[in-house]
């Protein structure tokens, strides 16, 4: 039977150096950029380049960290980055960006690519696609449930990397901007604020931490684990002091070791979780979704503070896996014959090295003994072999000065040292270059916005409503996007109806998240999108871009702003399975200028563009539900009220039809002053206004703002907005 990996988080070198001494099959770090914890210590490219070579040393394994979304611009910054790793045998990538991993299966031939959880795969359809790329592993969602996983096991022949321990984030990973837009700290570029930490009120209800997630812990779940298939268990932590990542790895060791022992009698003992309670946990402890979908005892409501460590713990693990590092064991042979040169062989798992040093005299006085010469060769010094036993073969009457008997030894462990790193290190690549000029598309660009070019004339309207339907149907829009929670027999009958007197395309929005849960859901939606009525799908996860096309789908598909599509990998990407991609809203006007100039020269390859430009961002998309959380869970859609410690009040949508809430921004978005400028707008083939609670009304009189925009430039009657990060962008 394969064992699990057991995977440790290292947040510095002496945090790595713990987590393998106690017990871990391999660690996942960062470096100086593209990883998700900016503000973790992370390592040097000297550490990392050392810890490949220490970790190889021992068998295990470490994993690289880019698992944010990368700009256009940084791109040569990614392959400098990741060179001096590849080269030296790093033995994974985990990657959140679908451009940044197109990018690196190119570059670096042979990396293992890992699908981040912040791509938010929830099922076999993403899962398939992904693999189908190129993928080695996937660390899905933490949301799913151990059926989930299992299912995608058992029908994807793909390495699973599950979170087992460790801190959780209210939101599905990769699909937060609450931090972003609040704060200007992204969460999709390692910098995220915690705002799900801070206190809100539920319908105006007693002030809590409804957002707030307890910490996980699966001990007792370690047999359901392996039993499922998962191939890693991944322990949450690199923020956290490197006695944190040893001590939790050191009792996940004892516990896996002890399944693989003794099925049968598996037992968790409740000291053991105890100790885990005094090392830095959030106010206690939960078992994650893996039983559950979702559940107000998942959530810290009354604080979401840490729980202060034992300091007497924190010492006796520092003493225990800190203070020295692990060795290995290496079989020594040493041959010593006078008048000839000494000789030390070294073998250690397949790989043995030979090295000759001086040559051995015979002793005049006394000779060296046996014992003598193995306790100088048995001394491993700073290296990080040990030799337990040592054959010797050597003359009786010998001698050779200590100093050259230490530099035999030296020499041989370095030469051993070299030939373990040559198992796992990498040639060169071939660096493959675009030779197309950006200037000429520039220059387009540049003459297309002055000329104040009308191509986003095309206004493209997103409704939930009946109401907002039929005043994006008023004013002819020329697309109008119907969420998918509409959708029922009662409402296509009107829909068919409503069709007539409309000279425009419908497309049908598929759910942010889909899951085994809404299976029947999804395929009624599938079934009403091969009907006359819809001309396209509007899609938000690799999920349904899969599903779409596994059913063979013809129509046309919209990527929304969520997949995001920051650089032209990620473009060509999503042109090969889209007709349109919605540009994400973490770039400032700048960084779309980069995107249109490479759309400019790839206009083959690439989608078209849109571009949102009012409507209330989705800041979060979660699984838990503040109705269930607040105990007033009726199981019907619609919209409670988050209220923050300003008096900020966000909308949630109860989405039931898959069981999930989204939780949309206090204010709209409004790039209205784009019309006056004519900036971007000339670059766009279509703008799109997205509607929440706006009433049919309020959806009637934006609709005609926003059309008017483009013939005569005036201010909006409302005050309240943001402009997003069209200026500011985030770091």
């Amino acid at each position: 039977m394969k064992k699990v990996e057991l995977l440790a988080p290292a947040g510095n070198y002496e945090a790595m150096i713990g987590a393998f001494t106690a017990g871990a099959d391999a660690v996942y770090l960062g470096g100086s950029a593209f990883g998700a914890r900016a503000y973790a210590d992370n390592f040097t490219e000297e550490e990392i380049i050392k810890g490949i070579h220490y970790a190889h040393m021992l068998g295990k394994k470490v994993y690289l960290t880019v698992n944010t979304l990368v700009k256009e611009k940084e791109f040569p910054l990614l392959y400098e980055f990741l060179l001096p790793f590849y080269i030296n045998g790093l033995d994974g990538v985990i990657i959140q960006d679908v451009g940044v991993f197109q990018y690196i299966k190119k570059q670096f031939p042979g990396m293992e690519l890992h699908v981040s959880t912040q791509m938010t795969i929830t099922g076999v359809h993403g899962a398939r696609l992904l693999k189908e790329e190129g993928a080695v592993r996937i660390v899905p969602a933490r949301e799913l449930s151990l059926n989930e996983i299992r299912e995608i096991k058992q029908k994807v022949d793909i390495e699973i990397e599950a979170f087992i321990h460790g801190a959780m984030c209210y939101c599905y990973s990769g699909q937060c901007l609450f931090s972003s837009i609040l704060g200007g700290r992204s969460g999709n570029r390692g910098r995220c604020a915690q705002p799900c930490r801070l206190p809100y009120q539920i319908n105006k209800g007693e002030e809590q931490y409804p957002l707030s997630m307890k910490d996980m812990c699966t001990l007792t779940l370690i047999p359901e684990l392996i039993q499922a298939g998962i191939d890693s268990f991944k322990i949450e932590g690199r923020m956290k002091k490197p006695e944190y990542a040893a001590g939790v790895t050191a009792l996940y060791r004892k516990y896996i070791d002890l399944y693989y022992n003794n099925p049968k009698d598996y037992t968790v003992a409740n000291e053991d979780i105890a100790y885990l309670k005094k090392l830095y946990i959030r106010s206690d402890i939960q078992e994650g979704y893996y039983h559950r979908h979702n559940g107000k005892d998942m959530i810290t409501l009354k604080s979401p503070a840490y729980v202060g460590s034992d300091d007497e713990l924190l010492q006796s693990i520092r003493e225990q896996y800190l203070n020295h590092k692990p060795q290995i064991s290496v079989d020594m042979s040493a041959v010593l014959l006078k008048n000839q040169p000494a000789s030390m062989t070294l073998t250690y798992d397949n790989i043995s090295v030979t090295v000759h040093g001086d040559i051995v005299q015979q002793a005049l006085k006394q000779p060296l003994s046996k014992e003598k010469i193995k306790e100088q060769l048995s001394k491993s010094g700073n290296t990080v072999f040990i030799a337990d036993d040592i054959l010797l073969v050597a003359d009786t009457d010998i001698f050779m000065p200590v100093s050259a008997l230490n530099r035999l030894r030296r020499d041989a462990f370095e030469v051993l040292e070299k030939a373990i790193r040559a198992e796992y290190q990498r040639n060169m690549p071939v660096k493959l270059t675009d030779s197309k000029e950006k200037e000429v598309a520039k220059k387009k660009i540049d003459e297309r916005e002055a000329a104040g070019k009308d191509a986003a004339e095309q206004l493209h309207v997103l409704v939930r409503t009946r109401e907002q339907l039929e005043a994006a149907v008023k004013y002819n829009v020329s697309r109008i996007y119907v969420e998918g929670d509409l959708i029922d027999d009662a409402f296509l009958i009107w829909l068919k109806e409503l069709q007539s007197r409309y000279k425009g395309e419908l497309y049908l929005a598929f759910p942010h998240i889909v899951r085994k849960n809404c299976e029947a859901f999804t395929d009624m939606l599938y079934e009403a999108l091969c009907s006359p009525l819809f001309r396209g799908a509007l899609v938000r996860n690799l999920e349904t871009i899969s599903f779409l096309s596994e059913k063979k789908n013809s129509k046309p598909i919209v990527t929304d702003c969520n997949l995001y599509a920051c650089n032209k990998e990620a473009l060509s990407f999503y042109g090969n399975v889209a007709d349109e991609v919605c540009l994400p809203l973490e770039l400032n006007k700048h960084e779309y200028q980069e995107m249109f100039a490479e759309a400019e020269i790839r206009k083959t390859t690439f989608p078209q563009m849109s571009a949102l430009v009012y409507g209330r961002i989705p800041m979060m998309i979660t699984a838990n539900c503040l109705k269930k959380t607040s105990d007033c869970c009726d199981k019907k859609p619609g919209y409670v009220t988050l209220t923050d410690r300003y008096r900020k009040e966000f909308p949630v949508y109860t989405n039931c039809s898959c069981c999930y809430n989204v939780i949309y921004n206090s204010v709209p978005l409004s790039l209205h002053k784009l019309f006056e400028e004519k900036k971007l707008l000339g670059n766009l083939d279509a703008c799109r206004l997205d509607f929440t609670i706006e009433s049919g009304k309020e959806t009637a009189e934006l609709i005609n703002y926003f059309m008017g925009l483009y013939h005569k430039y005036k201010e909006p009657s409302y005050t309240e907005f943001t402009t997003g990060h069209l200026k500011r962008g985030v770091e």
